[in-house]
């Protein structure tokens, strides 16, 4: 039996992510699941319809739940061409929303390269706006002198495909971290044994010049750590080094497998990659989903239980995507003080932008107002949809008498069906449309046409000013 259209997923990027992150060829999954691998190709590009047998078989195959299976993760993706289609050059295009969705689900591949060029011809831009015209040079868009932007973004969206899990990485931090706990009950203890005996690696606290968290002396066999760093940043930036020492096989085999491009992104997501080990070294997947579970996400306390801080933890929760033990599907967002948004990811299905700054409602701005304390917010993005979202601002730096502080705000949430099994849903009555706040993703692409707290009017629209009455944004009527 057939789905409807209306019913129909489209869900061949995720078969497609299960299928890679397993090391799955296509041929193998075909024959396990009885089609031919044409075929298989064709559902995993949006291109055939998946029968309920035919998704029944998938889920049995992957050990999820059909229901899960069958939610489309594209909705990032979607957002992501909705404001790429926003911007300005496309203001003459007559480009409908449908017509983006169709683009995402019927071919993300198609989707993914418009995002990469339009990234690319952001970053030309940049290169352009930052080199005097005096001195400038002719650049190839192909080749842009500027490639920081291009790479941050390619970063993100490969975390994103990879729906922040990477099981390679899990299984060889599994083993070292069996090693260290056989050498001590102190994971502390057990890592500097581990080092020493593995690696021949002394792990000692040094004073480092400003700005330097660790140094490998030239013979490699002194790793030294910043003695002004806090303890838990300390062993997190160890843990960096040592992934990169032991699990450089599986980092380098994720990457070969990607297509990032071939600029800066490869490096950057080798630091990227050797974070995730970092964390799932001090975080072991099965004793930390249970703490999530038993603790209903209590972030603080489960940072104690592991001695580790709240943004480290707000990250490893969102990398608990096994498929025979996940956990809640969450949204994650760092921003600093101006607005940048340094990480963003989103299993929950909400939309973070892309190159712009997120909504100004979203209380992950609002969180800087009151540092340290968790703030909750029901936030309903355009089309509807709501969800449970906390954030709490936090310091870094300082370490020294007049050092400079830098000042972030994480954001962690999930879609409103999944509040209860967080700890902060607790007294917020879930149901009461009053305490919904509207926000958007970007002012450019909002359809909310009476916000007032518009930093730009929307595209495609026009002013249209009463001068017989002043609204209190400029661009609160349009």
């Amino acid at each position: 039996m057939a789905m409807t259209s209306e019913s129909q997923p489209r869900i061949g990027g995720k078969i497609r992510r299960l299928r890679r992150q397993r090391s799955i060829s296509q041929g193998a999954l075909a024959t396990a699941i009885g089609i031919s691998p044409s075929y298989l190709n064709l559902i995993e590009h949006n291109r055939r319809k998946i029968t309920v047998e035919l998704l029944l078989k998938l889920s049995g195959y992957f050990g999820i739940e059909a229901g899960e299976l069958a939610q489309s993760d594209d909705g990032q993706l979607v957002g992501d061409l909705m404001e790429v289609f926003g911007d300005d050059i496309f203001a003459d295009s007559d480009i409908t929303n449908q017509d983006i969705r169709d683009l995402a689900t019927n071919n993300p591949v198609a989707a993914r390269a418009t995002l990469h060029l339009f990234d690319k011809f952001r970053a030309q831009q940049q290169a352009n706006a930052s080199t005097p015209a005096s001195t400038s040079k002719s650049t190839d868009l192909g080749q842009p002198s500027s490639t920081h932007h291009q790479a941050t973004d390619a970063i993100s969206d490969f975390i994103q495909e990879n729906a922040n899990h990477f099981p390679t990485l899990e299984a060889a931090a599994q083993r070292v971290r069996h090693d260290i706990d056989s050498a001590s009950d102190n994971f502390e203890t057990g890592l500097r044994t581990y080092l020493r005996n593995v690696f021949g690696l002394e792990w000692r606290t040094a004073s480092l010049p400003p700005g330097i968290a660790r140094r490998l002396s030239p013979d490699a066999r002194i790793l030294e750590i910043s003695n002004i760093l806090p303890a838990e940043t300390a062993i997190f930036t160890t843990c960096h080094h040592t992934g990169t020492l032991t699990a450089s096989t599986q980092i380098n085999e994720i990457i070969a497998q990607s297509t990032l491009p071939q600029n800066d992104a490869p490096a950057l997501a080798r630091n990227v990659l050797a974070s995730y080990f970092a964390s799932a070294l001090i975080m072991p997947y099965a004793p930390f989903l249970k703490a999530c579970k038993e603790f209903r996400y209590d972030v603080e306390r489960v940072a104690r239980q592991f001695g580790t801080s709240f943004e480290q933890v707000c990250h490893r929760m969102t990398s608990l995507q096994s498929p025979k033990a996940s956990g809640v599907p969450l949204h994650l967002i760092r921003t600093d003080i101006a607005g940048n948004i340094s990480k963003r990811f989103s299993l929950s299905g909400i939309h973070i932008p892309r190159h712009s700054g997120a909504c100004p409602r979203w209380n992950v701005y609002s969180a800087f107002l009151q540092p340290g304390r968790i703030n909750v917010q029901l936030s309903q993005m355009p089309d509807g949809e709501i969800y449970f979202c906390i954030a709490r601002s936090f310091e870094k730096g300082g370490y020294r008498h007049n050092a400079q502080r830098r000042h972030f705000s994480v954001g962690l949430g999930c879609h409103i069906s999944q509040a209860s099994q967080l700890i902060y849903a607790d007294g917020v009555d879930l149901g009461d449309t009053a305490q919904i706040v509207p926000i958007g993703v970007g002012c450019r692409i909002c359809p909310r046409m009476a916000c007032e707290q518009r930093a730009h009017p929307p595209a495609n629209h026009r002013f249209k000013i009463d001068e017989t009455e002043r609204a209190e944004s400029l661009y609160g009527r349009i």
